[in-house]
């Protein structure tokens, strides 16, 4: 049991918070349906992560770490992996199925096959495979949104896919600083041998830049005519300090060589966790304290949006 949760990572479940920005932002984050959504989410990552291990065994045992991985290590065999894998896609579909909205359910499936398509192609792309990751953050968004019955704001779907981006380039660089170089990198991800250290410092760098420009957008979009935002979101202007500051803390983290990656950043580097927290603590003050009821006509707006009742 210990060697299946390890393959199974529920660590990496994090990355499916993004779920719930639907829902916390358009103000039904108590809704059953966005729990549900997470937890299809997490199982459906569990699925991907064990065939992603299926797949990469032979390089994941020329990774420094990953080489105790319980499929590279052979603590877990390769048919109790598949059969672990087929359990947990049955768990996300059924969960869709029974407890969620069919849209849903679909980016569910979408999600599904994308990271399909990556474990076994697209991830060999340099570039493409760190967009491809950017995307399947942004499915996730959209299903949470779609668990709860509300349309996704334009400029949050920007700014998740940007923000990922940045975090995806990040990851690469920690991989390369952590392998010592493209040849040591490329023998483990074969994209690496594409990158170099100057490469991703400018990806990182430009994505960083970007990500930040979206999220200044986003909180000066005021929604249209009819469609209103349920708080003063212009108010998240003023936590741009810890945005800037987390994004730019971890950049400089990523070069050290001392982490595999953003989960491993968050869950260890207090500068960061502190600033995600407080970062979350302020974001839900200001959604309870500057809570306000649609007017009669219009429609709840902006992360997440009702469409307007025709009369």
């Amino acid at each position: 049991m210990h060697h299946y949760l390890r393959l199974i990572r529920p660590i990496e479940w994090v990355k499916n918070v993004i779920v719930l920005a639907g829902p916390a932002f358009s103000l039904h984050l108590t809704d059953a349906r966005a729990l549900f959504a997470f937890v299809a989410f997490c199982f459906a990552a569990s699925a991907c992560y064990v065939i992603n291990d299926l797949v990469d065994c032979a390089a994941d045992r020329a990774h420094p770490t990953k080489r105790e991985r319980p499929i590279a290590s052979g603590a877990v065999s390769r048919g109790e992996a598949l059969v672990l894998a087929a359990v947990l896609l049955g768990a996300a579909i059924g969960i869709g199925v029974v407890f969620l909205p069919n849209p849903a359910t679909l980016t569910l499936i979408g999600y599904f096959l994308l990271i399909l398509a990556y474990t076994f192609a697209l991830k060999r792309r340099p570039i493409l495979d760190v967009i491809v990751i950017a995307v399947g953050f942004v499915l996730r968004a959209v299903a949470g949104a779609a668990a709860v019955e509300v349309r996704v704001s334009p400029w949050l779907i920007a700014c998740t896919f940007t923000l990922c981006m940045f975090l995806g380039f990040g990851k690469r660089r920690c991989e390369l600083a952590q392998l010592g170089g493209e040849d040591e990198a490329g023998a483990h991800r074969a994209t690496l041998r594409r990158y170099t250290p100057q490469l991703l410092n400018q990806l990182t760098s430009v994505s960083a830049g970007i990500a930040i420009m979206t999220f200044l957008l986003y909180t000066m979009d005021s929604g249209s005519a009819d469609i209103h935002p349920p708080f003063k979101k212009e108010w998240l202007l003023y936590t741009l300090p810890l945005v800037a500051y987390g994004l730019f803390r971890y950049t400089m983290l990523v070069e050290t060589g001392r982490f595999t990656g953003p989960t491993q950043i968050v869950s260890e580097d207090r500068g960061l966790l502190l600033t995600g927290v407080l970062w979350v603590v302020i974001v839900g003050g200001i959604l309870v304290t500057t809570h306000a009821p649609p007017k009669a006509g219009e429609s709840v707006g902006d992360a997440g949006q009702h469409a307007a009742t025709p009369p």
